[in-house]
């Protein structure tokens, strides 16, 4: 029989601990601390106070903790004197039945790991689907966690034991996240469509207008419809629009979304997550035949990373009016203009200004986004309530020296645009340091046509510059063009510099970042209010319409534009779940 809250809620302290048995490996410290924090109101609030009592713990405590798990494939394995619960997760893994070749490379692994870090190795091997990771996978991340320091490899084990803690309560309260899974499946799917070059690298990239990038385009559209949205469309960007229809004709409209589009060899769920987890809501609605009292427009977004040309938020500024008809002109790497990509396409250019949206029409916009960053896991967080979108500046530069020979050019001699250039660099990771919560990336660097004994003559460049507010966006854009300037004229060489986008910050709307709390809130789930470095289709919108967004963790230390991005099927759920809560709220008030 399944376990409830109202059981845990109401049990004495050794009961609570014995019904809780196993979720720990050996440590039933932790429930024993966790009962204080009763009565619960949900799942969700139980593994956050059980969080908390490991978090609270001394040093000693947590290694005890993690010590007190079995090495993956280990010796307890072997003499099967594992608990039940380790005995299914290494099963399900396929652990138990590794090759000697395996079996003598994960031994080896686990030895040079305890050599290093004094503990075992700590997996939540049944994955972030909870259908179990594939052997390869465990051995590479393995592999790949042998090379973090000490700390940060303690902390990478705390967090594992709570997601193997996480699955093993789902067992005990029978509960499964499909709406999660469902969200997760989805986005898997999409994942098959990835541009040449990089498909036969096991690669995830779509840029704008490739085959893959329309082939996710129509996948999106079949699942929209399949998930049950009245009308379903491909724009003349490129986005897939899918309506569900309120149940008053006329009704204004709730706008949420977000990008298929990636960077180059980035990951799964950067921009996809918001289109999928609003997707399943509506499969919801619709399974319940209930209409609400607005309508419910999802978007995916066509372009948002700015890879391919250098426009960006393609997709959300059209719905606002903001496509500029010179971007037309623009050439990607081989030479094709975005015009000739749209007619291959099969968009029709005279089509675009009719698809800039009426505000008056719409409640707001709202984005579910994955956090792309490292402070949710860190702080053990399933959701995250965005304040504001920090301010951005973009641009591509080129410094142009002169080559010459690297023997017999004198170092005074020199007008190297690549050392200018690292100059550059330098000075802006110092500057933006100083603000403390601005951030300035140089991501693209080229010189090309170098030679190893060839002074650089020229070397192309990007410049990304966020902050939190215009104003401090501002003074770091000047302070690091003007020194971009000095640079160049002490060192004899020239400049150009493009500025290619421009973003100014975007606050929650408070009336719907409050909408927002008071969803996860009733999911039991704490509060945690933070602002988003990143740049979202939310800014763009953000321009003519109220918009507030919501970010959902993501495992690897919260890292994104990378292979390794990724998040949980449980978080995905709470995000569907705070979604559902949000659209039933918005309904009441409408209501009245």
């Amino acid at each position: 029989m399944a376990l409830t809250i109202d059981q845990l809620n109401a049990a004495s302290g050794a009961e609570f601990a014995r019904l809780l048995d196993g979720v720990y490996e050996h440590s039933p410290w932790i429930a024993e601390r966790a009962a204080k924090a009763r009565p619960f109101r949900s799942l969700p609030h139980l593994k956050h106070a059980l969080v908390q009592a490991v978090a609270g713990a001394s040093r000693e405590e947590q290694l005890g903790l993690i010590r007190a798990h079995p090495e993956l494939a280990g010796k307890a394995m072997v003499a099967r004197n594992l608990t039940a619960e380790s005995t299914n997760e290494q099963n399900k893994a396929g652990l138990t039945q590794c090759t000697p070749e395996e079996f003598a490379k994960i031994q080896q692994l686990n030895a040079d790991y305890n050599a290093k870090f004094t503990f075992p190795f700590i997996l939540a091997v049944r994955g972030p689907r909870g259908t179990g990771l594939s052997k390869q996978e465990i051995i590479e991340t393995f592999e790949r966690r042998l090379h973090n320091h000490r700390e940060f490899e303690l902390g990478e084990a705390l967090r594992n034991i709570h997601r193997i803690a996480e699955i093993r309560l789902d067992d005990k309260f029978g509960v499964e996240p499909s709406l999660g899974n469902a969200v997760w499946d989805w986005q898997e799917k999409l994942s098959v469509h990835t541009d040449p070059g990089y498909a036969e690298k096991g690669q995830l990239t779509v840029t704008y207008l490739t085959d893959a990038h329309r082939a996710c385009a129509q996948q999106i559209a079949q699942d929209m419809r399949e998930a049950g949205f009245d009308h379903v469309e491909i724009d003349a960007v490129g986005n897939v629009v899918g309506r569900y229809d309120g149940a008053t004709p006329g009704a204004k409209t709730l706008l949420t979304g977000s990008h298929y589009d990636t960077v180059r060899n980035g990951g799964k769920y950067d921009g996809r997550l918001g289109i999928f987890v609003p997707m399943a809501c509506v499969r919801e609605l619709k399974r319940q035949n209930r209409r609400l009292p607005f309508g419910f427009e999802v978007v995916g977004f066509a372009e948002e990373e700015g890879q391919r040309y250098k426009a960006t938020f393609l997709g959300s500024g059209a719905l606002i009016g903001h496509f500029h008809p010179t971007w037309l002109d623009q050439k990607d790497a081989d030479g094709i203009t975005m015009r000739e990509a749209r007619r291959n396409a099969g968009l029709n250019d005279d089509d675009i200004p009719k698809l800039q949206r009426d505000p008056s029409k719409y409640l707001g916009f709202v984005e579910v986004h994955i956090e792309q960053g490292p402070v949710l896991t860190e702080l053990d967080l399933p959701l995250g309530i965005v304040t504001s979108i920090n301010g951005s500046v973009r641009f591509v530069g080129e410094v142009i020296g002169m080559a010459s020979h690297a023997g017999t050019t004198p170092m005074d001699r020199r007008r190297d645009a690549a050392a200018a250039v690292a100059e550059l660099i330098l000075f802006a990771e110092k500057r933006a340091a100083k603000d403390g919560d601005s951030v300035a990336t140089v991501g693209m660097l080229e010189v090309p046509g170098g030679s190893i004994n060839v002074v650089p003559g020229r070397c192309r460049f990007s410049l990304d510059l966020r902050a939190p507010n215009n104003a401090q966006r501002d003074a770091l854009t000047d302070d690091v063009v003007n020194a971009l300037k000095e640079i160049c004229e002490r060192r004899g060489v020239r400049y150009t510099l493009e500025e290619t986008m421009r973003a100014a910050a975007a606050p929650s709307a408070p009336e719907w970042q409050k909408r927002w709390e008071k969803a996860v809130d009733t999911l039991g789930v704490p509060l945690f209010r933070m602002p988003s470095g990143a740049g979202h289709d939310a800014m763009k919108l953000h321009e003519v319409m109220p918009q507030a967004m919501l970010f959902v963790r993501g495992i690897n230390s919260g890292i994104s534009h990378n292979p390794l991005e990724s998040s949980t099927s449980n978080d995905m759920q709470l995000a569907v779940q705070a979604f559902q809560l949000l659209l039933n709220d918005l309904a009441a008030e409408q209501a009245h």
